[in-house]
């Protein structure tokens, strides 16, 4: 029998079992749906976060004051969430007391031979920055402007870096300039009382620095009211070799401790964190999340799996005397076995490109409500969850995937309907 009378006579078999096949067809369409909404999800996240921590950079590396023992790492790490200038809260059982970073610290880590640069930056909130009419509470950081340009990976909109020489000038973040309503080039800001001329617009990275005016570490010390001139907030580290940044961070760490006259590592003071480290921190978080929620996903296939069987099964009862006629006009096992293997992979087939299509359209509609969450509540996860990524690769993968499972299911129907005496089919009532 040929391949294409197989065909018809499979694909009219579903024909004649509307409601039966569509029962079917539903269980796999929601198990793929499923299946695609959290793993595009789940890429999206990723990609969002791997866009985010790009904007910092993989070879920075930021040291912060005080160190908790509560997240259980001995190098001192922290997410990004306990940064300097963090609004989240942070609960933490222990906390050593945290002291001051100075010049002293800076110069230590200097000598390092992995690192390429290293500058103390200052930062604080200030109530009344205004521009115009308008009036806006924000984050100022003071840098170091002869190397800031060199180590901020974050592009410009208009204007200009922060140069060597520069008093009273500012850069500002691209949700500050959103804030007044577009801010022009060369046109002065006041903060608290102030004036400041705005050189340039950063572009959005996506992270914390969008909420932020950027200015020589003099002027910040000016404006935060900040009377011992030797003391930071945080120092930003680049690295010259990525793959050598835990040893650097081990190397900082030393230093830090001969600076601060730490004998101790449980006397630690400060914390070291590389964006890299976060990032793979956070990946390895999602990925787990994924492939646990896939695995919960997969079990709707398999009951849609179930499903098709219980259909497969029913379908041979029901043309068990055709299947006795066909055999006793010609047809071989093979071709019987053709049959209605072709009509679960056909419900198979069906069932992946509606699942496809639905779990692209819950992805993003999920995302959807994550941006308005994330941005109402200003959330970095509901932002990081805002976008899905669906991947080629991916459509082939569970298209092929529902394929198989159609296949899979009704393997042992077919065969039992393949191995049908003629004699006893047709005398089946």
């Amino acid at each position: 029998m040929k391949l294409k009378k197989s065909f018809k006579i499979a694909l009219n078999i579903i024909i004649h079992s509307k409601l039966r096949s569509w029962l079917t067809i539903i269980g796999i369409v929601i198990g793929i749906a499923a299946v695609i909404a959290i793993v595009s999800i789940g890429e999206g996240a990723k990609k969002s976060l791997s866009d985010n921590l790009n904007s910092l950079s993989a070879d920075i590396i930021t040291i912060s004051p005080g160190f908790s023992r509560a997240q259980g790492s001995s190098s001192g790490f922290r997410g990004p969430d306990s940064m300097p200038g963090s609004t989240s809260p942070t609960t933490t059982a222990t906390r050593n007391v945290a002291k001051n970073l100075t010049v002293n610290d800076v110069m230590a880590i200097k000598t390092i031979s992995n690192v390429k640069y290293a500058m103390g930056i200052i930062s604080g909130n200030v109530e009344n920055v205004t521009y115009l009419s308008k009036t806006s509470r924000t984050t100022v950081q003071g840098v170091d402007v002869s190397i800031w340009k060199d180590i901020s990976t974050i592009e410009l909109v208009s204007g200009r870096q922060l140069s060597q020489g520069d008093i009273n000038v500012v850069v500002v973040g691209s949700r500050v300039n959103t804030t007044f309503k577009d801010i022009q080039i060369n046109r002065q800001i006041s903060i608290d009382g102030r004036m400041f001329r705005v050189v340039g617009i950063l572009k959005e990275s996506g992270g914390q620095d969008d909420s932020k005016i950027f200015m020589s570490i003099e002027d910040a010390i000016i404006v935060l009211d900040n009377k011992n001139k030797k003391n930071f907030d945080s120092i930003i580290v680049q690295v010259k070799d990525i793959e050598l940044t835990d040893e650097t961070i081990t190397e900082i760490t030393n230093k830090l401790m001969i600076t601060h006259g730490i004998l101790q590592a449980s006397k630690v003071d400060f914390s070291v964190t590389s964006s890299k480290t976060v990032q793979e921190r956070i990946s390895s978080t999602l990925n787990s999340a994924t492939i646990f929620l896939t695995a919960i996903a997969v079990i709707s296939l398999i009951v849609g799996a179930i499903g098709i069987m219980n259909t497969m099964f029913t379908s041979v009862l029901e043309k068990t005397r055709e299947i006795g006629i066909l055999k006793a006009i010609g047809a071989k096992d093979k071709d019987i076995l053709t049959i209605f293997l072709l009509n679960s992979a056909i419900i198979g087939i069906i069932g992946g490109v509606f699942g496809i299509i639905l779990g692209t359209i819950i992805s993003s509609y999920i995302g959807q409500l994550t941006s308005a969450a994330g941005v109402s509540g200003g959330g970095g996860m509901g932002r990081m969850l805002s976008s899905s990524y669906v991947s080629t690769t991916l459509v082939i993968e569970i298209f092929l995937l529902s394929v198989f499972i159609g296949l899979l299911s009704g393997a042992i129907p077919a065969y039992r309907a393949s191995k049908l005496e003629p004699v006893d089919a047709l005398r089946y009532e």
